[in-house]
């Protein structure tokens, strides 16, 4: 009994007792959501934190100290390091890609978005060594949500694969424009589900903060609303316009204001002057070519590439356009 007591007292010293100043406002503790996590910030992180691991770049989370730790625990005997000579060997795992699967990269680099989608991936992308870095967060976002899943076909073993894809599966509902929320019950178990599946296979340090906080991302959304109306992609946009407005790198705050103020100014002038002086409107995008050269779905991002068809080929392509038709609806029905 005394040694409990004295455990109890050493104890509370490294206890965190930390009480946010918030808790001193009366309506704070009633507020059901105290706070907003950012889907973008949360998105990149474990996107990167992900990818990282899998191809066994310099952010993984999958190195020496992390399979030191593995044999400290005593778990995945398997993984524990090797000493061969003088050098420390360390077994493949399951959540790494081969040679061979890193054609990912491969894949990546050939892709071309559309206009306005996404920025080009393909610059983020080396083949010799294969590896994937230096994206931002929207490109996390178009990667998690439609390119992963399909790159990943077939590559990792079944378990491993099936538990990352259920990862960018839970983000990409949550981003939804229209969401069930009897949905978001169902969705915010299912993520604890594949938390438990990751942990099957990942290393333990992988599952720091930003993989405890997406469990909550489900229960915000039933409470907050959507997604795209509390993440941080119009501020992060409109940052970047201010950060223009910087002149003098000494006071970026008051170049800031400045130019905010100049443009609010020049936007009152242009309301009250509309219909007394003709003002040129700016050209819009892909409006400054010649008229019968208007590209109406946007700028190609590269020079194209001539690939020749086979006639099978040539006629899955013809059948699946028609089939796609809407003139063709009344002889498919």
């Amino acid at each position: 009994m005394v040694a409990e007591e004295e455990y109890e007292e050493h104890f509370d010293q490294w206890r965190w007792k930390k009480r946010s100043i918030l808790f001193e406002l009366p309506y704070w503790k009633d507020m059901p959501v105290r706070y907003n996590i950012d889907v973008m910030h949360v998105e990149k992180n474990v996107s990167d934190a992900l990818l990282s691991t899998l191809m066994g770049s310099a952010k993984s989370k999958d190195g020496l100290k992390e399979r030191k730790d593995l044999e400290d625990m005593g778990i995945r005997s398997n993984l524990h390091t090797e000493t061969r000579g003088k050098r420390i060997y360390l077994p493949p795992a399951a959540y790494w890609l081969s040679k061979e699967e890193k054609s990912i990269c491969k894949r990546l680099s050939k892709f071309r978005g559309t206009d306005g989608y996404c920025a080009n991936i393909s610059n983020c992308v080396s083949l010799n060594p294969p590896s994937i870095g230096s994206m931002k967060s929207h490109d996390h976002h178009v990667l998690m949500h439609n390119l992963l899943p399909v790159a990943l076909r077939g590559l990792l073993p079944k378990g491993t694969r099936n538990a990352v894809t259920r990862v960018f599966n839970f983000f990409n509902k949550l981003c939804q424009r229209s969401i069930d929320p009897e949905k978001l019950i169902y969705l915010e178990s299912e993520f604890v589900e594949t938390m438990c599946e990751l942990e099957r296979f990942f290393p333990p340090c992988l599952f720091d903060i930003m993989f405890h906080l997406p469990i909550h991302l489900a229960r915000e959304a039933r409470l907050g609303g959507h997604v795209h109306f509390r993440w941080m992609y119009p501020f992060e946009r409109y940052m970047k316009t201010l950060k223009a407005y910087v002149k003098n790198y000494a006071r970026p705050e008051a170049c800031m204001a400045e130019g905010y103020l100049a443009g609010e100014c020049i936007a009152v002038c242009l309301e009250f002057l509309q219909n007394s002086v003709p003002v040129e409107e700016t050209l819009k995008r892909n409006e400054d070519v010649e008229p019968d050269e208007l590209i109406l779905e946007g700028r190609p991002l590269r020079k194209p590439i001539k690939v020749t068809l086979s006639e099978k080929e040539r006629d899955i392509s013809h059948r699946y356009v028609l089939l796609n038709t809407s003139v063709m609806e009344p002889y498919l029905a």
